[in-house]
């Protein structure tokens, strides 16, 4: 592929980011107007995952202009890189929930693939007349996630950016899609992309249908704490603000038409999270009722094609870039317990009538088939 490092131009012109009213997105905004780093334009949809309360911090800074548009509006997308004429696109925007891919893949298609596809013909015609060194900095940054790579068995070495694609689910089949678009239009067109594939993100303003926020919020109010199967299924946690770092290291420093996998290095088990979570809860919150939370947990009947591990291998952008994740699982996951306890108002917010019928949707019909006492 492609190799150019020369980065991002270094002045005040914005950078594009799609989909920064969701958790990851909301998160970088965030810390990236924190270092001052430049102008930010905000293009999300606002469906159900995007919260534009999540940056109500800086929606009255000169530096931060907020759009509500679809990534599949190439007449919007083409007007907006041309008004505000960006140094870089980053691109978040996705349908993300394995479990809504499996109930309805169609919205996962249209966004993550044409999406995409969209976003990029319009990178495309915009990185064509660009010229001088705006043309030499303009960077494409391409989100993706390490569910693109399938499953490994538990010897298994952990994925690596050469890892053949194997996805499993509606949800990392349109991922994989889209990281195959994006590959293309480098080799094809000469656009200057990079791919970042990273493991499972937790931290604050994460939408409350992922594990981590969704256990904190049924144990705050007694509710059953749903795991899937036998709970052994692994997965590599990276807290968002780590994440957050990376994507921006690779912005400066990456290599054009390279693919940089991004994880925290802490392997654990959805059990092994639902413990430590327990037992947080039980030391943060000593007043509630439902101590020990652990009595909470309810095995369920896991989904369809659960995915058993996954780990990533971020040697290459340690090495390249010198990034390192500066949080380990136990103090990004007490950080994260910590902001879900003092924002309860978000939280109440986010769940709303739909959210719960989503739940039950997804959770109602799931036989209950052990108790919490295997938990312990």
């Amino acid at each position: 592929m492609r190799s150019n490092n020369a980065g991002i131009a270094d002045n005040h012109a914005p950078i594009l980011v799609t989909g920064g009213a969701g958790f990851i997105g909301s998160n970088f905004v965030l810390d990236w107007l924190a270092a001052g780093l430049g102008p930010v334009v905000n293009l999300d949809k606002l469906t159900y995952a995007g919260n534009p309360a999540n940056l109500a911090s800086v929606e009255a800074s000169p530096d931060y202009t907020f759009v509500q548009g679809d990534i599949c509006d190439r007449a919007l997308v083409a007007r907006l890189l041309q008004q505000h004429r960006p140094r870089a696109i980053v691109h978040f925007a996705a349908e993300s929930h394995v479990d809504r891919s499996i109930s309805g893949p169609d919205a996962f298609l249209r966004t993550n693939i044409d999406g995409t596809f969209t976003l990029l013909q319009a990178a495309r015609e915009y990185y064509d007349a660009l010229t001088g060194s705006e043309r030499d900095g303009f960077r494409f940054l391409h989100v993706s996630t390490d569910e693109v790579y399938g499953t490994l068995a538990p010897d298994d070495p952990a994925f690596h950016e050469d890892t053949p694609y194997a996805p499993n689910s509606p949800y990392a089949a349109s991922k994989a899609s889209s990281d195959h678009l994006v590959r293309a239009w480098v080799h094809t067109f000469g656009l200057p992309a990079i791919i970042t594939n990273c493991s499972n993100n937790y931290g604050p303003y994460q939408f409350p249908e992922k594990l981590i926020p969704l256990m904190i919020a049924n144990a705050r109010q007694g509710k059953p704490l749903p795991v899937y199967g036998d709970g052994q299924q692994v997965r590599d946690w990276l807290y968002v603000i780590d994440h957050c770092r990376a994507l921006r290291t690779v912005l400066e420093r990456g290599r054009v038409g390279e693919t940089y996998n991004v994880g925290g290095g802490n392997q654990r088990s959805n059990l092994e999270v639902v413990r430590t979570l327990c037992a947080l809860l039980d030391e943060l919150v000593p007043q509630s009722k439902f101590r020990p939370h652990i009595e909470l947990v309810q095995y369920v009947t896991d989904r369809p094609g659960h995915d058993r591990r996954y780990a990533i291998d971020a040697r290459k952008l340690e090495g390249e870039l010198g990034w390192r994740a500066q949080e380990s699982f136990e103090t990004g996951l007490r950080k994260t317990v910590e902001w879900y306890l003092a924002n309860s108002g978000w939280v109440e917010n986010v769940t709303s009538g739909a959210y719960q019928q989503w739940v039950a949707q997804n959770y109602s019909g799931r036989k209950a088939h052990a108790t919490a006492e295997a938990a312990r």
